[in-house]
């Protein structure tokens, strides 16, 4: 299951989800491709749960100025963690002077520290 479904089943269903920790989006699909919107991220707030929002800033699927102030709506709730030059499947450009693996690296360290840090402040 991709990570809207999951958030969308976690915001419909939270006694099913309230042992999750947290949500991690690789690239979170707001809108399709050349058709701007934000209705696919009205549940969120319902959610409940940390997320982190990893996004390319050339996603086609997620415009950030409109990913962002939903980000911003969220509070504490959300992390936004941009890539520059990524698309959705992170693969940048190559005057970015970053290669797809290290992109891959700096999105696992994301993970890993965002983790670390929803764990600390996690009262269970």
């Amino acid at each position: 299951m991709g990570g809207r479904m999951t958030s969308l089943a976690a915001a419909e269903h939270p006694a099913e989800f309230k042992n999750v920790r947290g949500l991690v989006f690789f690239g979170f699909p707001l809108h399709p491709p050349g058709r701007p919107g934000t209705k696919r991220a009205e549940h969120l707030a319902q959610a409940r749960a940390p997320m982190l929002f990893l996004q390319g800033t050339r996603d086609q699927f997620a415009e950030l100025k409109l990913l962002r102030p939903i980000c911003a709506s969220l509070g504490v709730q959300a992390t936004l963690h941009e890539i520059e030059t990524a698309d959705h499947s992170f693969h940048v450009l190559k005057s970015s002077g970053k290669t797809d693996a290290e992109v891959m690296r700096e999105l696992a360290q994301s993970v890993v520290e965002w983790a670390q840090t929803i764990s600390r402040s996690d009262p269970a």
